[in-house]
């Protein structure tokens, strides 16, 4: 038994096993999830980095309208790019979720976890020649979390009230204690800048292992090694190009080609026909990544709990996993929380499918006529075909749907958030508090169902400084129900995330915190010579 999981846990590390699988063949020989997981950390630390190479990334997810500023990264193009010349003050272990020092090298909490006082590295410097320094930190932080900022991170920082720098020390004082700050800062959008972006929030300074040498928004981006870097356990190749392919079949093309090393989001429906292509792998890992149908609160038709409630029930929820996502999902169920996270709410009624139900809620509403969801395929994959299977599933309920599609470029600048009913996805956070508090409490600013409820924000801001899991668990269920039952988010389903590599590719790290291994594989991946 032993060596047969040391095969497959070293499978696992070179990409050619999905963890999930893994995982599944370790709990049928009766080893614990515990001792696998350990196993699968020992295969990948085992394996050698090799140096040089030019790594390139086809990816969907870019625009012309993508900026260099982080508090502007909405998709996965300037996210991907950004981890290869930014660096955060935390990331989250792919391993058991937990926070991980990078720029900070330790932290700790006073007692009520209203006040943390973080540690920053020294002997690190930015793509400038700048030695980066406590205040650089906590100006990107004051930058993110000021009230005024457009950046997407405020909604995970609102409750920072003041930003100090002691000695080597940043502290941030609290209004309310919170348990999770650390996690927080593993936001993709906090990566820490000369004196905080302040100056030039476009300028693409960072501390990372690569720094930018072209960036051209919504065709590709280039960086090149940093000789100056700090650490030596990433930043293998020596480049790293990523090429915007919004276009499934043409990424697809690319892989196989071998015109790139690495594509992103892999639809269900072609994993067969790629995992036969030579020298190609398959990589895929279940997430707290969500496919989503929101729909604006305080916008007529959906204004109207009862028409909400006739689309939640009007959707097919097992045939969308099964025929979009080839089964490469888990069921959701119009709460943004997977049990993937910790403090998962237990015991919540599986909605499903009803069209008598849904009829009901639709005649008692009074909504007659077409209603409008747009759709692209660049939404999620799959989209456009899940957003059809929508309209003829809520046909059999009397419900008209109107199917628009709308191209790949601008959709998530002037669809998403900005039209009232439209296909998305998140790509989930680290906790349920910043999940919450990015999309759903009133004010956040991507709180794409325009979503505006006290009961709840009351709730999310008391589980927030209580530090008895039994107490918080409670409050997080009351409030995923408030969420399922009066808010506007329609989520059939849990994505895995889904990508693949050129077989030399090496050190491809499992990670379910987010797609191409956290958006990390750039930097933690090598390319095998010879």
């Amino acid at each position: 038994m032993s060596g047969e999981l040391d095969f497959l846990s070293r499978a696992v590390a070179t990409g050619k096993l999905s963890r999930r699988d893994f995982l599944g063949r370790a709990a049928a020989l009766g080893v614990g999830a515990a001792v696998a997981n350990t196993m699968l950390a020992t295969a990948a630390r085992a394996q050698t980095p090799q140096k040089g190479g030019a790594l390139k990334m086809g990816l969907v997810g870019g625009e012309s309208t993508n900026s260099l500023d982080p508090a502007q990264f909405l998709t996965q193009v300037p996210q991907n790019f950004g981890s290869t010349w930014g660096e955060l003050l935390v990331l989250q272990s792919p391993e058991d979720g937990s926070a991980q020092p990078v720029l900070a090298e330790s932290w700790d909490a006073s007692d009520d976890a209203s006040e943390w006082a973080f540690k920053i590295r020294k002997g690190v410097t930015f793509h400038n020649g700048k030695d980066l320094t406590p205040e650089d930190v906590a100006q990107t932080i004051r930058r993110h979390s000021d009230e005024n900022t457009k950046s997407a991170a405020l909604g995970v920082l609102g409750d920072i009230d003041e930003v100090v720098v002691d000695g080597d020390n940043v502290v941030f004082k609290l209004k309310r204690g919170n348990a999770d700050l650390p996690l927080l800062l593993t936001d993709y959008h906090l990566i820490i800048q000369p004196n905080g972006g302040y100056d030039d929030p476009t300028a693409g300074i960072g501390t990372g292992p690569y720094k930018v040498e072209v960036n051209e928004p919504g065709v590709r981006h280039m960086s090149v090694k940093y000789d100056g870097y700090w650490r030596d356990d990433v930043g293998h190749v020596d480049s790293v190009e990523v090429i915007v392919m919004n276009d499934t079949t043409a990424r697809m093309a690319a892989l196989q080609s071998g015109q790139v090393h690495i594509i992103n989001r892999v639809e269900p429906k072609t994993v067969a026909l790629l995992k036969r292509a030579p020298g190609v792998v398959v990589v895929n890992v279940p997430s707290k990544g969500h496919y989503i149908f929101p729909m604006f609160c305080n916008t007529a038709p959906f204004d109207n709990a009862d028409l909400r409630m006739a689309l939640k029930l009007a959707v097919d929820r097992e045939q969308m996993v099964q025929q979009i996502m080839q089964g490469y999902a888990s069921i959701g169920n119009d709460f943004p929380i997977s049990k993937s996270y910790a403090l998962y709410p237990e015991g919540i009624e599986q909605r499903t499918y009803d069209p008598d139900k849904a009829k009901f809620h639709l005649e008692k509403s009074g909504h007659s006529g077409p209603i409008l969801l747009r759709t692209s395929d660049v939404a999620f994959p799959g989209a456009v075909d899940a957003a059809q299977l929508f309209q003829q599933s809520a046909a059999k309920a009397g419900i008209q749907i109107q199917v628009q599609r709308e191209p790949g470029d601008g959709y998530w600048t002037e669809v998403w958030n900005k039209q009232p009913f439209c296909a998305s996805y998140w790509g989930g956070r680290p906790t349920q508090d910043s999940m919450y508090s990015t999309a759903y409490i009133t004010g956040a600013d991507w709180n794409d169902t325009r979503f505006f409820n006290e009961k709840f924000d009351k709730i999310i801001l008391e589980a927030r400084a209580e530090l008895d899991s039994a107490k918080r668990t409670e409050m997080y269920r009351d409030a995923a129900m408030i969420v399922r039952d009066d808010g506007g988010l329609i989520l059939p389903m849990f994505n895995d995330f889904i990508d693949a590599h050129r077989e030399e590719v090496q050190g491809w790290v499992m990670d379910p915190n987010h797609e191409t291994s956290n958006l990390k594989a750039a930097i933690r991946v090598w390319l095998k010579q010879g």
